[in-house]
């Protein structure tokens, strides 16, 4: 009988800020949010995935862009989490509503919704996962989020197209569906708001600072230190999980295969002239910090193997497992004078986990393609 009268009679909410204002003015800042981490994402698929027709133009310069961007992809995910579920709170009650569907269009709508809300959820939460390396599920992380990010973002304009009237009537204060709304709940309001924002500010200092570095002492929050690991420079994968093990550095070559393919020893390639440069490590994870680095400069490799200009290149690791064994670098990055197969870190040589003895850093590029263990540079045409 109680479940006959729960749906005969649906519950009742008597709290008064479950009301489209709250709603919209939430939502404003949860649409941004997911503007910023969606574009953004793009560039990171973009830059981790190039299509055929945009590999071989991917911008080496700023040095400092994937770092930028990536970081706010991450940060603005992270911001979305208190905002998502402020929007949740304000909207519940509505999936209470009787009778649950009214029209056709009142089933589209409802279905739109529980689209994006499935799709958004998803999204936050294995993103949330990912920056910490923390895989609990049997699908591929990196095609899957970035399918379901093109579901968030077709679902959203939908329900923005939907709602657009009342989006419009509440939108700000003297708007006519904020003037009818009683006046002894805007005080409440705006707590509620503040409430939101302040978590959205605590949640974003306390893990920012995983890239930008002025902020490193607050990271509470954040999987990542910038200052924690070997050389003062966190690792991902290190050698034992990439099956390299320490590499003894008189049997080491550098295979470079070109229209005139040669071998260096490792102390051939010290003997070559080296360059330093100062370049961000920039991970998918959403961490970053600038190094130095000192090595051969690629692009002197490959002209002493007769690459053409606009060779692009393929980089091979000495790993025997994980992803990632296999890195390729349009001309842009190839040729570009602060590209290093480097041999040193802030004036160290390379730990095992950061690729000893040979490791590749170019600008603006994502950690996962600074190709560490390098063995083999291929000149494609």
């Amino acid at each position: 009988m109680g479940g006959m009268r729960s749906l005969l009679f649906p519950p009742a909410f008597k709290g008064r800020l479950h009301d489209a204002r709250t709603a919209t003015s939430i939502g404003r800042w949860l649409g941004l949010a997911f503007m910023v981490c969606f574009v953004t994402g793009l560039i990171s698929h973009a830059w981790q995935h190039p299509p055929g027709w945009l590999a071989d133009d991917l911008p080496s310069r700023p040095e400092w862009g994937y770092r930028l961007t990536q970081g706010l992809h991450v940060a603005s995910g992270i911001a979305a989490i208190p905002l998502l579920l402020a929007k949740l709170w304000t909207v519940y009650p509505r999936l209470f509503a009787w009778p649950p569907v009214r029209s056709v269009r009142h089933a589209l709508e409802r279905l739109s919704v529980a689209v994006l809300v499935a799709a958004a959820v998803f999204e936050v939460a294995t993103g949330l996962l990912n920056t910490a390396q923390w895989y609990p599920w049997p699908f591929s992380f990196v095609p899957v989020h970035y399918a379901v990010a093109w579901l968030v973002a077709g679902s959203l304009v939908l329900h923005l197209a939907v709602k657009a009237p009342e989006i419009r009537a509440h939108w700000s204060r003297r708007s006519a569906g904020t003037l009818a709304l009683s006046e002894e709940d805007a005080p409440s309001r705006r707590s509620l708001l503040a409430a939101v924002a302040g978590a959205v500010g605590a949640v974003t200092v306390t893990t920012v600072g995983q890239s930008f570095t002025p902020l490193k002492d607050l990271t509470l929050l954040a999987p990542r230190h910038p200052d924690h690991g070997p050389q003062g420079l966190p690792v991902n994968r290190t050698a034992a999980a990439a099956g390299v093990g320490l590499i003894p550095a008189e049997r080491y070559r550098l295979t470079v295969a070109g229209p005139q393919p040669y071998t260096l020893t490792l102390d051939e390639l010290r003997g070559l002239p080296q360059h330093e440069v100062e370049l961000p490590i920039a991970c998918v994870e959403g961490w970053s910090k600038s190094a130095h680095w000192t090595g051969v400069r690629v692009m002197d490799l490959l002209e002493r193997a007769g690459a053409p200009p606009h060779a692009r290149v393929r980089v091979v690791s000495l790993q025997t497992r994980g992803g990632y064994r296999v890195s390729e670098m349009g001309h842009e990055h190839a040729h570009d004078s602060l590209t290093l197969l480097a041999l040193r870190l802030n004036g160290e040589e390379l730990s095992p986990d950061h690729g000893y003895p040979v490791r590749l850093i170019a600008p603006n590029r994502p950690g996962v393609l600074q190709t560490k263990w390098v063995g083999r540079l291929e000149v494609l045409s």
